[in-house]
C-alpha cells in the first residue's frame, strides 16, 4: 500500500561518497531523482555499485552516468531497436544486460582517483489506500556516507489534512504493531502549511552508524492525505489537460456480499495455509452487521462451500488445482439460479469474490482463454480480485481475470507477513461506498480521456481521470452518477478553466524549490495514465492486429515522453573502454544496456566568461557567437549573472597591458561567487578561486582544484574533476562551468585566472540580469551588411573582418563585425571559432548600463 523505492551505491571500499534522495509531489504526482557520488581514493580499480528497487507503478524518465568529468545521458528507445543495440553488444563482447521494471543496477569499474555520479528519476501516481498517500525512499547507500541527505516536497491544492514521518522500516515485512505514534527519525525536519509540506533528512556519521555500523539500510516512509470538501473532488486544468481525483468522504457503508475462494491444494500445505487462515480469522472477525460472507476452499474435484473457517483443514488435499471448477461455484453462489440460494442477493449490496491461489490450473479445464471466458459469462456484476500467493502462481492469469471482471489481482509474497498481506488487501475492498461509478465529460469539450467508468470505490480510496481538452473550453462541464446505499445519485459541475500553474499558489512558497520544473504534472499524469491502459487493453486482447497496435500506441507515447516501459529500452552510452558496465538478468520487462557505438554526450554551452574577448554569448537562431570585452579596472566586484535566487560575483584582477596599448587595461577573473538565496538557513556559497573551491552552507567545505572532489548543500551539487574544471549543478537545468586556467611555464602576459561559463541555463528565470544573466531568454538577431570591405585597413591583421553586420535586440541596433577569435567554449582545447564582435565604443549601448552600474560591493 505504498509507492517505495531503494537504492545503494557502494564502492567496494576506499571510496567516499554523497547520497541524495530528492522528492517532488505535485497533487499525488511524485517525481523521484536519486543521486550518488563515488570517489576512489584507493590506489587500485574498484568496482562502484548503484541500485534502486523502483515502485512497481513508477517509470523511469531519466539516467546519467558521469565519469571522469564526461556526462552519459541514457537514451529510451523503442524495443526491438534497443534488442538489435544488445545483441550487437554481445556479438562485440560488450557487457549488458536486462533488467527487469522494479529492479534497476549498474556497476561501473572506477579508476584510482577517479569520480563517479549516478542519477536516476523516476516518476509515478500515488495511490491513495486506506485513508492516505504513502511515499516510501528507500535509503540504501551500501556504506556510511559523509554527505547524505533526503529532500521531499508536496504541494497539495485543496490542502494537506494531515501528515507524519514514520520511523525508519528496516524490515521489509510488515508489523501489525502501529508505528503512527512513535518518533520520525532524528535530523528530520518538517515545515508545513496549508497546502505545502517539506520534509528533510540528512543523517550525521554517528546517527547513521547508531543503525547499522554498514551504513543506512533502511526505508524512510512519509504518510499523508488531503482535505476533499467538494463531493465531485478536484479538477485540476493545466496546459490542455486534465486530472480529476475523486475521493468523496463521509458516505455510508454498502453492505456487501463477499466469497473467499482459496486454493487448498497440495502446494498450500503448511506455512501458506497457516498465514491464510490466520488472515482468514481476523477478516472474519472485522466483518459488519448486514454483510453476508461465504467460503469456497478447492484443489482437485474437493470443493467445499462452507461458513466455518475450520474448512481450511480440509483433508481432501491432492496435488492439483482446479481454478475453473471453483470460479463457477463462486458464480452460481453470486447468481444463483434460483430465489433458493444460500445468499440472499439485493439490488443495494456489492458483490465481491477474493480468489487466492499459489498455482496454475492443473485439472479439468487448464486452457487461459476458456477459464476467463466461463468466468466472463458467469460472474455477472460481481467484483473479482486475484490474490497470486507465491511465485509459482499464475499472475498472467489472474491480472486477465480480474482486468475481465471488475478488479485487481495482487502479489501475496512467501514472507513471514503474508497473513498481514493478505488482511491489509481485504481491508481496502472491505468498505464500498458507491458502485457503476461514471465519470462523464462533455464530448465537445474533452477527448483523449483514460477510464471514467468503474465498478467500485472503496472507502480509503481514490479514482483517477486525466484527459484532454479541446481548445476555446472555457469551462469544463463534469457529471458523476453512481448507486449509494439507497438510490441511483447524479452530480453535475462546471470547472473554470485558469491559466494558473500548480505550483503558483501563494502558501506554496516553502516548497517553491522542491516543486520547479514539474510544472506541467498533469500533462505527464495524462501520458503516464494512458500508457498503462493501453498495456493493460494490450495484456487482455487476443487480437494479434490489436495487440500490435496498443503496443505501438504505448511506445510512441512512452518514447515522446522518455518513459522506460515495458515496451521501451533504456540504453546507456558508454564509450570509454575503462567503465565496465554490468546489469542484473531478469525477465524483459524493459531493459538497460550498453551501447556499442562511441556517441559522446557534449555539454551545452550557451554563454561564457574567459580570456579575451571576456564575454562569449551563443546566439541560438544562427548558432553563432557574439563576442565583447569590458575593460573594468582591477579589484573591483563585478555582477556577472543576478536572478531571483542565482548571484554570481566575479573579482577582477590586473594584468600587464600588451606591447603597443599600454592605455588600455587587461583584467580576468581571479575569484567568482556564487550564491543560491533561498532568504533563509538553507542559503549556499561558492566560492572559487585560484587555489581552492569553498562551499559554505550547513557547514563548510573546501576542495582543492588539484583533485577530484563533490559536496551537495540543498541540492546544490559542486563537484571538481581531474580536469581542472568544476560543475555547479543547481536544481531546475542550471549548471555552471568554472575552468581553472593555470600554465606550466607563463609568458609574461599569461595568468592564472578563471573562466565562467553558462552550461545550461533553461532554468534560468526571464527576469535574470548581470553582465551576462540579461542576454539568457534575450532575441537577439544579426543582418549581414553586403557593402564592407574585407580585412579593413584600419584593423590589425590578427583581427581581420570576415563579415560586417547588424546587431538587433529589441530597438537597439548595434554595429558588429564577424571575426575569428580563440574561443574556450567546451571542456577541450581553445580553437578558432568565428564570433560577431562588439566594438568597445558600443559596449555600453548594448549593455544599456555604463559599465560602472555592474560593480557591486560583495565580498
Amino acid at each position: 500500500s505504498s509507492s517505495s523505492s531503494s537504492s545503494s551505491s557502494s564502492s567496494d571500499g576506499g571510496g567516499s561518497s554523497t547520497y541524495h534522495v530528492k522528492c517532488s509531489v505535485v497533487s499525488r504526482y511524485a517525481v523521484t531523482t536519486v543521486q550518488s557520488s563515488v570517489w576512489n581514493q584507493l590506489p587500485v580499480i574498484k568496482e562502484a555499485a548503484f541500485e534502486v528497487d523502483l515502485p512497481s507503478s513508477a517509470f523511469i524518465s531519466n539516467f546519467t552516468i558521469t565519469s571522469n568529468g564526461k556526462v552519459y545521458v541514457a537514451q529510451v528507445k523503442e524495443r526491438a531497436t534497443a534488442r538489435k543495440i544488445y545483441d550487437a553488444a554481445k556479438k562485440q563482447g560488450k557487457t549488458a544486460g536486462l533488467r527487469e521494471t522494479e529492479k534497476f543496477r549498474v556497476a561501473v569499474s572506477v579508476p584510482s582517483g577517479a569520480l563517479t555520479s549516478f542519477s536516476l528519476t523516476y516518476e509515478e501516481l500515488l495511490p491513495r489506500r486506506l485513508g492516505h498517500y504513502q511515499i516510501s525512499l528507500g535509503l540504501r547507500p551500501g556504506q556510511l556516507v559523509q554527505n547524505l541527505t533526503l529532500d521531499v516536497s508536496i504541494l497539495e491544492r485543496t490542502g494537506i489534512s494531515f501528515i507524519k514521518v514514520l520511523p525508519l522500516r528496516t524490515s521489509r515485512l510488515l508489523s501489525n504493531i502501529t508505528e503512527g505514534d512513535k518518533d520520525a527519525p532524528a535530523s528530520t525536519h518538517i515545515e508545513r502549511s496549508t497546502g505545502c509540506a517539506r520534509v528533510c533528512y540528512s543523517p550525521t556519521l554517528q546517527q547513521q552508524s547508531s543503525i547499522s555500523s554498514k551504513g543506512l539500510d533502511a526505508d524512510f516512509i512519509i504518510q499523508y492525505d488531503v482535505d476533499l470538501r467538494d463531493p465531485m473532488g478536484d479538477i485540476q486544468v493545466y496546459d490542455g489537460y486534465f486530472v480529476h481525483y475523486f475521493a468523496p468522504r463521509g458516505l455510508p457503508v454498502v453492505p456487501k456480499d463477499v466469497i473467499f475462494v482459496i486454493d487448498v491444494s497440495g502446494s498450500m500445505i503448511g506455512t501458506k495455509i497457516k498465514q491464510t487462515k490466520q488472515a482468514m480469522c481476523t477478516i472474519l472477525g472485522d466483518l459488519r452487521e448486514g454483510d453476508h460472507f461465504n467460503i469456497i476452499t478447492f484443489s482437485d474435484k474437493c470443493l467445499h462451500t462452507t461458513f466455518d473457517t475450520n474448512i481450511l483443514h480440509c483433508s481432501c488435499l491432492v496435488s492439483g488445482t482446479n481454478i475453473n471448477a471453483a470460479l463457477l461455484s463462486a458464480a452460481q453462489l453470486i447468481n444463483p439460479p434460483s430465489s433458493g440460494s444460500s445468499i440472499n442477493l439485493s439490488s443495494r449490496r456489492v458483490p465481491l469474490i477474493i480468489f487466492l491461489t499459489d498455482g496454475e490450473a492443473t485439472i479439468g479445464v487448464t486452457a487461459g482463454d476458456t477459464i476467463l471466458n466461463n468466468a466472463k459469462k458467469t460472474l455477472g456484476a460481481a467484483s473479482l480480485f486475484g490474490l497470486a500467493f507465491g511465485d509459482d502462481a499464475d499472475f498472467l492469469l489472474l491480472k486477465r481475470l480480474a482486468l475481465d471482471n471488475r478488479g485487481v489481482a495482487r502479489m501475496v509474497y512467501e514472507d513471514a507477513d503474508a497473513a498481514l498481506q493478505l488482511k491489509g488487501f481485504y481491508d481496502e475492498v472491505a468498505s464500498p461506498l458507491l458502485s457503476d461509478i461514471q465519470l462523464s465529460y462533455l464530448d465537445d469539450q474533452a477527448f483523449d480521456i483514460t477510464r471514467s467508468v468503474f465498478p467500485n470505490y472503496f472507502q480509503g480510496s481514490e479514482l483517477v481521470v486525466a484527459g484532454r481538452v479541446k481548445p476555446g473550453v472555457k469551462d469544463l462541464k463534469v457529471s458523476m452518477s453512481a448507486t449509494d446505499s439507497k438510490q441511483r445519485v447524479k452530480l453535475e459541475n462546471d470547472v473554470l478553466i485558469s491559466h494558473e500553474k500548480p505550483n503558483g499558489s501563494e502558501d506554496s512558497a516553502d516548497c517553491s524549490d522542491g516543486l520547479e520544473g514539474i510544472s506541467s504534472f498533469v500533462h505527464r499524469l495524462w501520458a503516464y495514465f494512458t500508457i498503462k491502459e493501453l498495456l493493460l487493453a494490450k495484456l487482455n486482447s487476443t487480437d494479434p492486429a490489436a495487440q500490435r497496435l496498443l503496443a505501438e500506441k504505448a511506445t510512441n507515447l512512452s518514447l515522446k515522453y522518455n518513459f522506460v516501459t515495458p515496451v521501451t529500452s533504456l540504453v546507456v552510452v558508454k564509450p570509454d573502454v575503462d567503465v565496465a558496465v554490468a546489469f542484473t538478468t531478469t525477465p524483459p520487462l524493459s531493459s538497460v544496456r550498453t551501447d556499442p557505438a562511441p556517441v559522446p554526450v557534449r555539454p551545452l554551452i550557451s554563454q561564457l566568461i574567459d580570456g579575451d574577448p571576456h564575454f562569449v554569448i551563443q546566439l541560438p537562431k544562427l548558432h553563432q557567437n557574439l563576442c565583447f570585452t569590458v575593460d573594468g579596472m582591477h579589484s573591483i566586484i563585478l555582477n556577472v549573472k543576478n536572478d531571483t535566487w542565482i548571484i554570481v560575483d566575479g573579482h577582477l584582477m590586473g594584468a600587464p597591458s600588451k606591447h603597443g596599448l599600454e592605455d588600455r587595461p587587461r583584467t580576468y577573473f581571479d575569484q567568482l561567487t556564487i550564491s543560491s538565496a533561498t532568504g533563509g538557513s538553507g542559503d549556499i556559497m561558492v566560492t572559487l578561486s585560484l587555489d581552492a573551491v569553498v562551499v559554505e552552507g550547513e557547514g563548510r567545505e573546501t576542495l582543492p582544484i588539484n583533485q577530484q572532489g563533490s559536496v551537495t548543500r540543498q541540492g546544490v551539487t559542486v563537484t571538481v574533476d581531474n580536469h581542472w574544471n568544476c560543475w555547479i549543478e543547481l536544481a531546475n537545468d542550471v549548471r555552471f562551468l568554472v575552468l581553472f586556467h593555470r600554465y606550466k611555464h607563463p609568458s609574461y602576459l599569461q595568468m592564472a585566472h578563471l573562466g565562467f561559463y553558462i552550461a545550461d541555463g533553461r532554468g534560468l528565470s526571464a527576469s535574470t540580469q548581470g553582465l551576462l544573466g540579461q542576454f539568457q531568454h534575450a532575441d537577439m538577431t544579426v543582418m549581414v551588411v553586403k557593402d564592407h570591405v574585407a580585412g579593413d585597413a584600419h584593423r590589425a591583421n590578427t583581427e581581420k573582418v570576415l563579415d560586417k553586420g547588424i546587431l538587433r535586440w529589441d530597438s537597439e541596433h548595434v554595429p558588429v563585425t564577424l571575426q575569428d577569435k580563440t574561443l574556450k567554449d567546451t571542456v577541450g582545447k581553445r580553437h578558432l571559432s568565428r564570433c560577431w564582435v562588439v566594438p568597445k565604443s558600443e559596449i555600453e549601448r548594448l549593455l544599456g548600463h555604463p559599465y560602472e552600474s555592474y560593480v557591486v560591493d560583495r565580498v
